[in-house]
């Protein structure tokens, strides 16, 4: 089944690819590594979680978060890879969840992506990666995610 059968079959759509906010491109490829730009969770170009988790976010509403990023990561993806037959592994997430001071569960609001990208691209999907709290993310998103993907050729 495509990637894309995988995410209807869970209730997910992949939106079109997000125009970047500022001066930056949504991918550069070096080699066979494809670095995509931070998303936010936007849909149609707004704000789906804002807010800080422990606040106007709870860990759960924040888990749905970093879904909504994921799936206009894969947006980008696909539109800087030429779809995703050419995905040899999602290499490295980096997740930036949104938080009160002493925040102290952002792998927990992170695992949205991660349980995702295992979800629709198997082992592919299996990846190392970093889930920091912040103080502060553009247009106070709950959550910013970044991904570096291996593409086969």
């Amino acid at each position: 089944m495509s990637i894309e059968g995988k995410l209807k079959e869970k209730g997910f759509e992949l939106p079109a690819a997000p125009a970047p906010a500022g001066n930056y491109v949504p991918a550069v490829r070096t080699g066979n590594l494809l670095y995509l730009s931070g998303v936010l969770a936007l849909k149609d170009g707004d704000v789906t979680h804002e807010g800080p988790v422990g606040e106007k976010q709870t860990v759960e509403t924040a888990y749905q978060a970093a879904q909504v990023c994921t799936l206009n990561a894969l947006a980008n993806l696909k539109a800087a890879a030429g779809g995703f037959d050419a995905v040899k592994r999602i290499v490295f997430v980096t997740g930036y969840v949104y938080a009160v001071d002493g925040f102290a569960e952002s792998p927990q609001v992170i695992n949205g992506a991660s349980d995702l990208l295992g979800e629709v691209f198997g082992e592919k999907g299996r990846h190392a990666r970093a889930a920091v709290a912040v103080n502060g993310l553009p247009r106070k998103s709950a959550v910013e995610l970044q991904l570096v993907v291996e593409l086969e050729r």
